[in-house]
């Protein structure tokens, strides 16, 4: 091996060993956040970054921060957010230590991750899956300057894991879809042995690589990850292989852990393997090594002086360095969006009224006719379906299978996976079949999409949309007719439509495709056709290709003027319920006593229109489809009460679905849950004579 890549891989081994010994040195100073150290898993993660490139993308996981050194990045930089300092490069003080964000022209590039154990190898692999779209439609990464000209090399992504983590089965999405499209990716699995205190042979049947045999596709290699020559090695094979072959490869290294879990679980509370592991430490390893490639003892001596002094001198400037001010809380939760006024002509001369669904699909068909980053995947949108709602319908045929395209069920690798395409610069729109089924995209959704803008301080915001058919119809039965905005509503840092008909809907897609923050539009499978009686007004005429309505404005639907001596009364509600307050209106003939607010975006919510209404006529229902207890109704109401309680005349009401676990199959029943036309008139008698 060439002497200077024993030298470089030795004073990062050093830096780090510096770094967790002054560390523990320093226990009650660094000791108020929760920290871990790369102590026994040096030698791997040094091989491996320093063989990364600038076009390349790395999810390092939080024992990592040896690869962050080997990255490039100085000891300040990472002790910045040790301290949760204000210039904490990655986060600015928002999360834990070697956490890292990183979008540095001349390193790898480096999306936010949670602290969740394999929750990144859904991302990581999203990544991957960009690189292989950005390839076959010959699209540039605008997140890459290739000054160097060095993107002669294809870009490879690696995702960095514990062996722990790879039993979560989020793992086996990632690695499914990595194996069954051979994606350019690098799973590197660092196996200490540990969970927290359970070890491997309590909590795993076989190791990384030998679970990764039942992923055909997936190549496995494993390592001793304690010597730093052979780890070079080995993984500059790998990494030459996926930069030529673009396929997947999966590393298993075996190293020794030989510092505490984590600052807080102290390793001698639990370990009785100490000795053991200490006789593994890839540190004296890599030292013989430089003695026997023909360094002194002098120059060896002089490398770890360095380290020692450099470590030292950047901890006592992090120390001084300034914290978060109050204000800093506020930053970063959303990137601002061109979309702030509605544009383009809503309703067309001419134009032909389509139904709610068509209005969507349009919309998706206009933007991928004009933007080649758009992209649109899930459960059977692909060309043999377009959609069990065909709200796909001649989208693959009309733009090919790597553009639309299936997934398996996979609702967590569907979601998360936007979070590496968006890093890209890709744009996808993805779909959840039912609403029903959100649920197991919803770790990725809050730990990974909803957080990245934020805790990435602004350098990683994710650019998605997310489909929801919602809602019950025509006897769908407690498996396909939930409704789960009150959850949606609860998950900060996305923004969230539910529109009522077709024109809100496709200017609202158009508006969620230039937003560069995630978007989930909920959209009421009962609205799509109107099949359903009283909701013809969900169709439209289609607005034209230039309509966008922003996030963030209600329609009065229905407005009124205040009268003397006439009871009046605001209803705000959304989706269906829309329609149900409209119908309920007109058949008591109170249409000049009710105003209707259409809310169409739950998140952002038009308060200003909300309360100016209600305090003008002096009561308020607001009506959901939702169980209304412990809903995002509820809470509405409970705001609406504490804003406009001087101007109320009677308490703000509800009404929803029965609060029952779920929707019965049968319809008599199903009818028996849900608002009604009927069910609306009757609480609006209830309030209007209160």
């Amino acid at each position: 091996m060439k002497k200077d890549i024993l030298k470089k891989g030795f004073s990062n081994l050093c830096t780090a060993k510096a770094m967790a010994e002054l560390y523990e040195a320093n226990f009650k100073q660094v000791s108020k956040y929760v920290h871990a150290t790369s102590r026994g898993h040096e030698a791997i993660q040094t091989a491996l970054g320093m063989q990364l490139l600038p076009q390349d993308y790395a999810f390092p996981y939080y024992r990592d921060d040896a690869m962050l050194l080997s990255f490039g990045l100085e000891p300040y930089d990472v002790m910045l957010q040790l301290l949760a300092k204000k210039e904490d490069p990655f986060s600015g003080g928002r999360t834990y230590y070697s956490h890292p964000s990183l979008k540095d022209d001349d390193k790898p590039k480096i999306p936010h991750q949670s602290s969740a154990t394999g929750m990144q190898a859904i991302p990581a692999t999203g990544v991957a899956m960009g690189m292989q779209y950005l390839e076959k439609q010959n699209l540039n990464n605008p997140n890459v300057a290739d000054k160097d000209n060095t993107s002669k090399l294809k870009p490879i992504t690696v995702c960095s894991l514990g062996d722990a983590s790879v039993t979560e089965g989020e793992i086996a999405e990632a690695f499914q879809m990595a194996a069954l499209k051979q994606m350019p990716i690098l799973y590197l699995v660092q196996d200490n042995g540990w969970d927290i205190s359970a070890n491997e042979a309590e909590t795993r049947a076989q190791n990384a690589a030998e679970y990764a045999q039942g992923f055909h596709g997936l190549e496995a290699v494993s390592i001793d990850g304690a010597n730093f020559i052979e780890s070079y090695n080995a993984l500059e094979k790998v990494i030459a292989t996926i930069r030529k072959e673009r396929r997947p490869f999966l590393v298993h290294a075996k190293v020794p852990l030989l510092n505490h879990h984590t600052s807080g679980v102290r390793m001698e509370w639990y370990r009785d393997d100490l000795e053991e592991a200490k006789s593994r430490d890839p540190y004296p390893v890599l030292k013989q090594q430089l003695l026997d490639n023909g360094f002194t003892q002098k120059e060896v001596k002089a490398i770890e002086d360095a380290a020692e002094k450099k470590v030292k001198s950047d901890f006592k400037k992090a120390l001084k360095a300034e914290d978060p001010k109050p204000e800093d809380l506020f930053t970063h939760d959303f990137v601002p969006t061109p979309i702030t006024e509605e544009k383009g002509e809503r309703s067309p001369k001419g134009a032909d009224k389509v139904v709610m669904v068509d209005c969507a699909l349009f919309a998706v068909e206009e933007l991928m006719r004009k933007h080649k980053e758009c992209l649109l995947y899930g459960q059977d949108v692909g060309g043999r379906l377009g959609g069990v709602f065909r709200e796909a319908a001649t989208l693959a045929q009309k733009f090919g299978d790597d553009r639309v395209f299936n997934t398996p069920i996979q609702e967590a690798f569907i979601v998360g996976s936007t979070v590496g395409m968006s890093a890209v610069g890709l744009k996808p729109i993805v779909e959840v079949q039912f609403a029903d089924y959100i649920w197991p995209g919803l770790n990725q959704l809050f730990t990974e999409v909803s957080r990245s803008c934020y805790l990435s301080n602004g350098k990683w915001p994710v650019s998605m949309i997310l489909r929801v058919p919602i809602g019950a119809y025509g006897s769908g039965g407690p498996y396909h007719s939930s409704s789960v905005e009150s959850v949606i509503t609860n998950i900060r840092g996305i923004k969230i439509a539910y529109p009522s008909n077709g024109a809100d809907l496709k200017g609202l897609m158009k508006a969620a495709y230039y937003d560069p923050n995630p978007v989930v539009i909920l959209e009421h499978k009962g609205l799509y056709w109107s099949k359903v009686p009283g909701t013809q007004g969900a169709t439209s005429v289609e607005p034209d290709e230039d309509y966008v309505l922003p996030f963030g404005k209600a329609w009065v639907l229905q407005e009124i003027w205040k009268q003397e001596n006439v009871e009046t009364l605001t209803i705000v509600t959304y989706g269906m319920g829309v329609h149900w307050a409209y119908n309920a209106s007109g058949e008591l003939g109170m249409r000049d006593q009710i105003e209707i607010i259409d809310l169409r975006t739950l998140y952002p919510l038009d308060e200003d229109t909300i309360m100016k209404s209600v305090k003008k006529t002096g009561k308020c229902l607001v009506v959901t489809e939702e169980p209304s207890n412990n809903s995002f109704a509820l809470a509405l109401a409970g705001k609406i009460q504490e804003q406009c309680f001087k101007f109320l005349d009677a308490p703000v009401m509800t009404i929803g679905s029965e609060n029952m676990p779920a929707i019965p199959l049968n319809s008599t029943l199903e009818q028996t849950m849900i608002p009604s036309t009927e069910k609306v008139k009757a609480k609006i008698e209830e309030l209007i004579n209160y």
